[in-house]
């Protein structure tokens, strides 16, 4: 008899573990086909071995049906693949300062039904601030911020997060303990004044990814003139 409820049980934790391996793989976008998709323009495409986007929304767990956010997008890069990795059922906040309309003209098109533009200042970036997003994300662009507005730009990002959700920031490395100096000079910054700022707001550091790493940069090299040779860090912070 204990053999035979033992089989039974084996056989049903397979069975759940099946499915629940089978949910799992289809909330895992196919980034093989996202970063293919047609509407991508070739000036998108060739900063995909660079920037290494599947790599580090897997690093991140963007999952579909997420609620996310990509601030400072810029002309979109991420929005685009986060559009396509949530889903219709998931949605994207597309933040900028400015409105910019060739850009915003660009998320109307039926591919990116899910796609919310949010423009004005970032200090007071009006994502939703009923912790109901799962991600957010600032590629490139935290050094970008003015000093003086990043505390209360975090401080929305947590206030727009679940718990548990995470807020991801890639940025060019600057030197270690050189703080804020070379977000001019070089747009750069130190990866410990990132860490710093960001769990002053509230957040927890979670994880580091070395996905973007280039040991042998020598991080005394404006990254604008001399582009795709610098090292990046890739921060995952989680709201408690």
């Amino acid at each position: 008899m204990r053999k035979y409820f033992g089989a039974r049980f084996a056989s049903l934790f397979c069975i759940v573990f099946a499915i629940a391996a089978c949910a799992a793989t289809q909330d895992r976008p196919d980034y093989a086909s996202i970063l293919s998709h047609g509407e991508r323009p070739a000036a998108e495409r060739d900063l995909d071995a660079t920037r290494k986007p599947a790599e580090v929304l897997s690093f991140y767990g963007v999952k579909r049906g997420d609620k996310v956010a990509d601030i400072y997008a810029a002309r979109g890069y991420y929005t685009a693949i986060l559009s396509q990795a949530v889903g219709p059922e998931g949605v994207v906040y597309s933040v900028n300062p400015t409105t910019r309309q060739e850009i915003n003209d660009r998320w109307k098109k039926s591919e990116y039904a899910n796609v919310r533009t949010v423009d004005g200042p970032i200090v007071q970036v009006a994502l939703p601030q009923d912790a109901s997003l799962d991600f957010v994300i600032i590629h490139l662009n935290y050094h970008d911020i003015p000093i003086a507005d990043r505390s209360a730009m975090n401080k929305r990002i947590l206030a727009s997060l679940k718990r548990s959700g995470i807020y991801g920031v890639v940025d060019h490395s600057a030197k270690d303990g050189s703080g804020n100096e070379a977000i001019k000079t070089f747009h750069r910054i130190d990866k410990l004044q990132v860490i710093k700022e960001v769990t002053g707001a509230g957040f927890r550091l979670a994880k580091e990814g070395n996905i973007l790493r280039k040991p042998e940069d020598t991080r005394d090299f404006n990254v604008n003139k001399v582009r795709n040779k610098d090292d990046r860090f890739v921060l995952a912070f989680v709201k408690p």
